[in-house]
């Protein structure tokens, strides 16, 4: 298993073929989800005693269950979040796997983090955080934003000396990893009562009616740049203002919105994340990197440091490393998850990144106007950053379903319905540059 010999290399030839010929398709195959009896039947048996070899191993993947998974980077692909990972991140994923090396401290791989240091600074930058920020690469927004909230309170506990049950301030339309890590923290989150965008003027009053008890719990509130289902930003300025008053964390989830910190057009609706303690943003998403990859970033991280450090005779070596990344999130062993990002990134540069953005971007307003042309439709939400929100006159759940399925099955798309003001709708999310207004127009012509 550990020789690279003459079918080693011919395993070798194969996995680069197939990786070569799956970047090349234009557009990939859209494909779709499997029940696990029939893959059984199709897969057969790959787990063996003595291995099936990786001709067949491969024959499998190609043909069975690759086929059973949907192309993320499929310009119709317009669900959840999509992806579009450039290829050359792809590539370098490939020399990130064949290098074996573990990028958790400076000592095991300096060259790697500060490559990845170099991607981080960039994102530091575009939020206008100071030359002393520093972060890390995890593996999405939820280990980031638990990570981020972990540092909060540890800072929080170390100031006032609290060691009670503390608490998280967010609005309604906050990722529903934050109340996910308020589960795994024994954390408190306190949704600000008001729209799907957090106000100061919501923030405000929720706070003024605060008893001194939980005033005093309070360690974080938490800024949405860009929310999941609609794209809206939450008013960073003024939540700024108000953790600037108490003395509280700010942290702002920026997991797909963050991305539009490179767009021109769409920055000045962050004012205000400057001023944050920490925030997060997903390349992985709308910044064409190969999953998984998020960026954790701290304005000052001797803060995540102090919450994440892991103490132990045989890490004593690590500790006075230049920057060790496992300093600072809920992680020790990870690979350099960055670089695939950071070599597209030195590759194209960042003002192809921009461009490609701002692509998007016309490409959301596009579908709106079609939207708003389409006679059987009507826009509910957005444009915001890349996602529009509408629904097809007349449809039930049931409808909205049954069109989904026969999308996916024909190839034509990927669209599934989501809720909005509690009935369902569609929902356009467009992070692939590749995506055109004849994408949309031809999904639409299905409603």
């Amino acid at each position: 298993m550990h020789t690279f010999d003459e079918q080693a290399e011919a395993i070798a030839q194969a996995n680069i073929r197939y990786a070569l010929e799956r970047i090349r398709m234009d557009p990939p195959p859209l494909d779709g989800p499997i029940d696990a009896a029939t893959l059984r039947e199709r897969a057969g048996q790959t787990i063996t005693a003595e291995g099936i070899g990786g001709e067949r191993a491969l024959k499998v993947f190609e043909e069975v269950l690759a086929p059973a998974c949907i192309s993320g980077d499929h310009p119709r692909y317009l669900s959840f979040i999509p992806a579009a990972p450039t290829e050359a991140s792809i590539l370098f994923d490939l020399v990130v796997g064949s290098s074996s090396f573990c990028a958790n401290s400076w000592m095991e791989a300096a060259g790697a983090i500060f490559a990845e240091n170099e991607a981080l600074r960039w994102l530091s930058d575009l939020a206008g955080f100071p030359e002393s920020s520093g972060g890390v690469f995890v593996s999405g927004g939820t280990a980031g934003n638990l990570s981020a909230l972990v540092a909060a309170r540890s800072a929080f506990r170390h100031r006032t000396g609290h060691q009670g049950r503390s608490a998280v301030l967010t609005s309604s339309g906050a990722h529903a990893s934050i109340a996910q890590a308020g589960y795994v923290m024994d954390v408190d989150v306190m949704p600000v009562p008001g729209g799907p965008r957090l106000t100061g003027k919501d923030l405000t009053a929720f706070v003024a009616q605060l008893n001194k008890k939980d005033l005093a719990r309070i360690f974080a509130v938490v800024g949405t740049s860009g929310t999941t289902n609609l794209g809206i930003i939450d008013d960073l300025e003024a939540i700024a203002n108000i953790c600037s008053a108490q003395d509280w964390w700010m942290h702002v989830d920026g997991a797909y919105g963050g991305a539009g910190l490179a767009a021109p057009s769409a920055r000045p609706s962050f004012s205000g994340i400057e001023r944050a303690d920490s925030f997060i943003v997903d390349p992985h998403k709308w910044l064409f990197a190969p999953f998984d990859c998020c960026a954790l970033l701290y304005r000052s991280p001797e803060h995540a440091r102090t919450a994440h450090r892991q103490h132990g005779e045989y890490l004593e070596v690590l500790y006075d490393g230049e920057w060790n990344p496992s300093d600072y999130a809920h992680h020790l062993s990870r690979r350099a998850r960055g670089l695939p990002f950071w070599f597209s990134l030195a590759t194209h540069g960042t003002k192809a990144y921009s461009d490609a953005v701002e692509t998007t971007i016309s490409t959301t307003h596009a579908a709106a106007r079609l939207i708003d042309d389409h006679p059987n439709c009507r826009l509910l939400a957005g444009p915001n950053l890349s996602i529009v929100v509408f629904e097809r006159t007349g449809w039930t759940g049931a409808d909205y379903d049954s069109w989904s399925e026969k999308l996916l099955a024909s190839g034509d798309g990927f669209v599934v319905a989501t809720r909005f003001e509690g009935k369902p709708a569609l929902r356009f999310c467009i992070v692939n540059p590749n995506t055109s207004e004849a994408d949309i127009a031809h999904i639409l012509a299905t409603l």
